[in-house]
């Protein structure tokens, strides 16, 4: 069978299993684990997160906190299909606007090249590897970033995502740890 099959059967397994644990709670456990994982980076001072968007875990107590201690934050916008994501200063008082894909953005600000880049996800596995919506933009970006200066790779998901074997190819990025609100996988 074809990888795309592969992985596009994945994703739709995914989204249902995401959903289940989706509103149920389990947010504020999971940016409890989030900040811990970060404390283990203390010289990254730009860290990339997002605004969630349908059922994914929802890093923003874990922004708000970090901007609050001093920290640049930023979240992804893109670009162009096929092309890295581009990285936006955000702030809590920042006016937002929809982004392409339905992802919030900031109506304004600085492009910055994070340290960090907390990253959404379908599915993980015990090896670091996620499985995304398709388009490539995180592992794109991972490979442009780390041209530039290395950078940390962090998967935010509720444990109900992971999975035995997410199917990869060799462009896939490994995450340097994955973050749910049960555990913390470091690789």
């Amino acid at each position: 069978m074809q990888i795309s099959k592969v992985k596009a059967e994945a994703r739709s397994a995914a989204f249902a299993a995401r959903a289940q644990a989706h509103g149920a709670g389990l947010d504020a456990a999971a940016n409890h684990n989030l900040i811990g994982q970060l404390a283990l980076y203390p010289q990254a001072q730009i860290i990339s997160a997002y605004m969630s968007m349908r059922t994914e875990v929802s890093p923003l107590a874990t922004m708000t906190i970090l901007h609050g201690q001093g920290k640049r934050i930023c979240v992804p916008v893109i670009n162009a299909a096929g092309t890295p994501l581009l990285f936006q200063e955000w702030h809590p008082e920042c006016d937002m606007i929809d982004g392409p894909f339905g992802a919030s953005v900031p109506a304004a600000g600085e492009f910055l090249l994070p340290d960090v880049l907390i990253t959404p996800l379908l599915s993980f596995d015990r090896r670091g590897y996620r499985l995304g919506y398709g388009g490539g933009f995180y592992d794109r970006t991972f490979e442009m970033l780390n041209r530039v200066k290395p950078v940390k790779g962090v998967g935010f998901a509720y444990s109900v995502q992971k999975v035995d074997h997410v199917p990869t190819e060799p462009t896939d990025f490994q995450l340097d740890a994955i973050v749910t609100e049960v555990e913390v996988l470091r690789f």
